[in-house]
């Protein structure tokens, strides 16, 4: 439930976005999501979260970034880590949560409302100590996607869960057809894709 006179902040788990509204067949309109939110109450801060590969000559999330940081939205990134798994597969993490945690933490007292981005369970217990403080938390993910993108344990937690499926005719576009469905990014003028580096 959302309140005109609620001041709102947002916290997009960018990746985790991504994977949820790629799984359920449609791309982020960023501009939209922005406006959709403002029209719901007193938008204080939209922060999104990524990691960003440092190395590569041109990272195909380059475009979003930029895009995102000009037009309204508050840009918490890092760089990626790269590491060799137990099978010998190279692997890339960019983790954001403890950032998106200690944001949504220092926020805390200058919002009434504060809606994550990211079905991650891990984020029950921050759901749980901004409640402990009086503020309402809203879940933004998918339980329509095989598997499920959100974990039952925060979506039982938060205040309001948002199925992200119900918001794609608001802040969604058509998904671009992708090169053998290949992580190809480019960006459009009214919206951006996400790079998954979880």
């Amino acid at each position: 439930m959302f309140y005109r006179d609620d001041r709102l902040a947002l916290f997009i788990d960018g990746s985790n976005l991504y994977s949820a509204a790629r799984a359920l067949g449609f791309d982020i309109d960023y501009r939209k999501l922005l406006s959709e939110f403002a029209s719901r109450g007193k938008l204080i801060r939209a922060f999104y979260y990524t990691a960003l590969m440092e190395n590569e000559e041109y990272s195909p999330i380059r475009p979003l970034v930029d895009w995102l940081e000009y037009n309204g939205y508050t840009l918490i990134t890092k760089p990626t880590k790269e590491y060799t798994d137990s099978a010998g597969r190279r692997k890339i993490k960019g983790n954001m949560d403890i950032e998106l945690a200690i944001d949504a933490m220092e926020m805390v007292d200058h919002v009434d409302h504060l809606v994550i981005f990211s079905g991650d369970g891990d984020f029950r217990r921050l759901t749980e100590a901004l409640q402990r403080k009086g503020k309402r938390v809203s879940i933004v993910s998918t339980i329509r996607s095989q598997p499920p993108m959100i974990a039952d344990e925060l979506r039982r937690q938060a205040d309001a869960f948002i199925e992200l499926e119900d918001l794609s005719d608001v802040i969604g576009r058509a998904q671009r057809p992708r090169p053998n469905d290949i992580d190809q990014h480019s960006p459009a003028s009214d919206g951006h894709d996400e790079n998954d580096h979880d």
